[in-house]
């Protein structure tokens, strides 16, 4: 057995403040249990949390410890102004005319820390494929659940496009989707050969077969809640699990890269299936959908309009100057 990382603790003249700081940085909150004028606050993070602490003694020299912050959603150089603007302070810049580098900061308080360059900058200035990440699958639910909150319908039982399956068992195929993906992270030996062995069923002949199932009496909220409560599964696995994983998808092995992608397409295009059927807009970050491509349909053409490739790609639209597909299957293992 081993020790794990339980806290990150900073000394800090106000524990509460600094840590409301940190929790804007880092798209958290001050935990419930803390109050202004605590003597400790906590910041809960993906890994470890941030445990603040006051303490009498003043900050007086360079920090033996910092934190490397890698950007998500945003450059580099714009997440450093977002900071600035939160009340960092640029004590060191370490950024070059190449594009690398980084920036050091100091927080409120003095303590250092340094901002990178995010993994899609860092891709683009290797020439190497942009990841599929955490933050993709968060994102890509997210907006979901966002469109699909803007039906009036009070009526789900509607086809989904055309899919044999209705709006709602859609959503609950997509929430099931997403938490299979999540478990077969999850066990100490992820299983190479078979699925994690949770009952599967349906509700109907014909429907999907699922061992997620929202409660109808939630209504359409609480179906979405389920979604959401997927997508957050699915997040935390990629986000905590080794990249040197293997785990099994009726498509092969793949790592966790490669079901944080399976979740976005999932999520992606069962989204479309549903908007369809409810008669909403649905149009998802084309850079997004590029991502997704270039890891899981690595022979896709590249065609400027990222959606409408992955929509050809699964079998859901008409590409001009390409057959449509009528048969499909994408390529989950390691690029």
């Amino acid at each position: 057995m081993t020790s794990l990382v339980q806290h990150i603790t900073v000394d800090c003249a106000d524990a509460y403040k600094l840590a409301g700081f940190w929790a804007t940085v880092l798209g958290s909150s001050v935990s419930d249990d803390d109050e202004p004028g605590d003597p400790e606050a906590l910041v809960e993070t993906p890994g470890a949390a941030l445990l603040f602490i006051t303490v009498p003694e003043p900050k007086s020299t360079k920090n033996r410890v910092h934190l490397d912050l890698r950007p998500e959603g945003r450059t580099r150089d714009e997440e450093v102004e977002r900071l600035l603007a939160l009340g960092a302070t640029l004590v060191g810049d370490h950024r070059r005319p190449d594009g690398r580098g980084w920036a050091t900061l100091a927080d409120p308080e003095g303590n250092e820390f340094c901002v990178e360059l995010g993994a899609p900058e860092r891709a683009a200035l290797t020439g190497a494929r942009p990841p599929v990440t955490a933050d993709d699958v968060t994102l890509a639910v997210r907006l979901a659940a966002d469109t699909l909150a803007l039906s009036p319908a009070d009526d789900w039982r509607v086809p989904a496009g055309t899919l044999e399956w209705d709006c709602w068992e859609t959503v609950e195929h997509l929430s099931d989707d997403l938490f299979a993906y999540a478990v077969q992270l999850g066990g100490r030996t992820p299983p190479q050969d078979r699925e994690v062995p949770y009952r599967y069923g349906s509700v109907r002949d014909g429907g999907p077969r699922n061992s997620v199932f929202a409660n109808p009496e939630a209504g359409t909220a609480g179906l979405l809640a389920t979604l959401e409560a997927s997508g957050a599964l699915l997040s935390a696995m990629v986000r905590t699990t080794p990249s040197d994983v293997r785990s099994h998808h009726v498509f092969g092995l793949s790592d966790p890269e490669g079901f944080a992608a399976m979740g976005v397409v999932e999520t992606l295009v069962h989204t479309h299936d549903v908007a369809a059927g409810l008669s909403l807009a649905w149009s998802p970050p084309l850079d997004l959908c590029d991502r997704v491509l270039a890891r899981l349909f690595p022979d896709a053409p590249d065609d400027g309009d990222r959606w409408a490739v992955l929509l050809w790609s699964t079998g859901r639209a008409d590409l001009p100057g390409r057959d449509r597909v009528t048969s499909w299957r994408w390529h989950g293992a390691p690029l």
